[in-house]
Parts: structure tokens; sequence; C-alpha cells
């Protein structure tokens, strides 16, 4: 059995539901494993935060943790599964990026998940803990309610489209992400917590260099939409702790035997499909 803290979330809510029979939720506010397994989803999710809340990001991202990891610490066998993002990269010219790329993020969420993941490390070494740290690329799915510009602008923008209204694309959409569907990232951390090596860092991705300007052009096509495409210039905070390029280097996953279901066209269909309801 699993511990998911953060099984409230997009990706917390889909394990959960994918797996029901396999894991035990932790209800907000508790900080305490019912297992020796767990998976840990607690976290803030973009980089806005410092101008509505500055502290928000470190009381999330960092003092949560530890609250959590104080009673980790004396269960016997105990892995520590955590959930970590492609924003600790920041910028970097190694691409894709690996699991051993430097680090040089940018923004508070960014920040504090890498601090976050430090750290761990440190304390799950000074108390003899188990852990892994997965890594996920840019996550989509049609269940996701919590959309926005910060926030899974891929979706967003997708629904702005199929309202007919114009979009705006940074850089002119030649930006570069990587996206893996919700079910094939819930797969894939599954996969992670049953056979990836302890003590480790584990990118989850599909590996692939997506163009988001080809992205929307597909979803603009397939729902017929009157919106236009408007290139624009990126705001100067988005330029700050946003990097233009990022893909991730899966060799790890792919080596634990990970292939996912649905590739970028099939995964952007189901959402086109979900927003015409």
């Amino acid at each position: 059995m699993i511990s998911v803290f953060g099984s409230t979330g997009f990706i917390g809510s889909n394990f959960c539901k994918f797996y029901p029979n396999e894991v035990k939720e932790i209800k907000r506010g508790f900080y305490k494993p019912e297992t020796n397994n767990v998976l840990y989803l607690i976290s803030t999710n973009h980089n806005y935060n410092v101008f509505t809340n500055p502290f928000l990001d470190v009381d999330t991202n960092l003092t949560v943790l530890i609250k959590t990891l104080e009673n980790c610490k004396d269960k016997e066998n105990l892995v520590f599964n955590f959930v970590s993002s492609w924003f600790v990269y920041g910028k970097t010219d190694d691409l894709p990026a690996n699991e051993n790329s430097v680090c040089n993020p940018k923004g508070f969420y960014s920040i504090t998940k890498r601090t976050a993941e430090q750290l761990l490390i440190s304390y799950c070494e000074t108390f003899g803990i188990n852990y892994r740290i997965l890594r996920l690329c840019n996550v989509y799915g049609e269940t996701d309610s919590g959309v926005s510009k910060k926030r899974n602008a891929l979706q967003y923008m997708i629904g702005e489209l199929a309202e007919g209204r114009d979009i705006k694309l940074y850089d002119a959409g030649e930006n570069i992400r990587d996206f893996l569907y919700v079910e094939d990232v819930c797969e894939a951390i599954k996969l992670s917590i049953e056979s990836a090596p302890l003590n480790e860092i584990i990118n989850i991705g599909s590996g692939n260099p997506y163009r988001f300007k080809d992205i929307m052009l597909y979803a603009k096509e397939a729902l017929s939409s009157e919106g236009s495409l408007t290139p624009c210039e990126p705001p100067d905070f988005h330029k700050t702790v946003q990097v233009k390029d990022m893909y991730l280097d899966v060799t790890k996953l792919k080596n634990l035997g990970f292939v996912p279901k649905y590739n970028i066209w099939q995964g952007l269909d189901k959402i086109i499909k979900n927003v015409r309801k």
C-alpha cells in the first residue's frame, strides 16, 4: 500500500483513481504516513505566488515537507517517493536534460522545489531513509480543473480556441516542451515506485521535444476554431523565471520498461473532445 500525500490534486487524484486498492489517501493537514511506501505530491504549482504571498512556496514546499519527514524517520523500511518537477533544471544548454544536469532554477516555485530535493536527500541520509525523486515533465489531461494562464497553459489555450478566442503565443510558439498524458504519468510513477533503484532521481516524461506552436495549430484545426494565433513578446517576469526550451532525457525510465499509452496527438484529441462537450 502507498500513502499518498496530496491526493486531492490533479496528479494525486488521478493516481488514486487508477490504483484505488493500492493507496491510502492522507487527508489534508495530516503529515503521518500509514504505510511504509510514501508518494509525496504536496506542492505549489507555479512561480507567480511571489506577487501575492511570497511565503507560500517556502511554507508549502519546504516546511510541510519537513513536518512529514519528521513522521517518517522512526518508521522502519520506509521509502519516500518525492514528486518534483522539470522546473528544477532552470536554464540549461544540456538538452535533453538528464538527471545529472546542473540545476539552475530562478522562480520561487522552481527554487523551492530544488531546495526540497536537497533537503530530502540530506534528511534521508541523516536518518537512514530510502527515497526516490521523480522529476515530472508538463502533465496534461482533461480532468485538470485548475488550468489557467499561469498553470497548464496548454489546456487553457485549447479552451480559449474552443470558444473562438484569439490566443497569444510567447516567442511565436517556437518554445519546446515535453508533455505526457496524466494516465501515463501515473503509470510511470507506479512503475518507479515498484521497480526504480532507491536513492536516485528519475525523469518522467515523453523524452520528445514538442514545439508549442505545432500543438496549438493542431488544436485550432481540430476545433475548426476561428481564433487566431498571435506571436507576442513574453513579459519580463516570464523571461526571468522561465526557460524557453526544455525536454527530458528519459533513458532511466525507459530502462524500467515504461512505454506510454498515448502520444501527444492522442492526448490532445481527448482534451479537444472534452472541451467540445
